[in-house]
């Protein structure tokens, strides 16, 4: 009888601690749906599309043209320098020949 009393006492301590682990869970879980509640949804609304003005639009194109104004006239340029290189290049190549021939 004395073996069933001490096993009993046992079984009701391990109970006691079992509760005591059961309600920590339950705390636990009620935690973290509290924090999942607060937590706001995010917002998936798209936000509205500002569409240009007309002034906008042309400033747009007045800066589209004189970009393209001034890289024509920057290739212009640089044609124009190539060509004047080799007319040089010419006019010296000319001179050289002139001066070996009569030395």
């Amino acid at each position: 009888m004395n073996d069933d009393l001490s096993k009993a006492d046992r079984e009701a301590v391990e109970a006691a601690a079992n509760a005591k682990q059961l309600e920590l869970i339950t705390a636990v879980l009620q935690a973290q749906q509290l924090v999942t509640q607060q937590q706001a949804p995010a917002c998936h609304h798209a936000a509205p599309k500002a569409s240009l003005k007309t002034g906008q639009w042309a400033g747009i194109a007045v800066a589209g043209s004189v970009a393209a104004i001034s890289l024509a006239l920057s290739a212009i340029a640089i044609a124009v320098g190539a060509v004047a290189v080799t007319g040089r290049l010419l006019v010296l190549r000319s001179m050289w020949r002139d001066y070996q021939r009569n030395s």
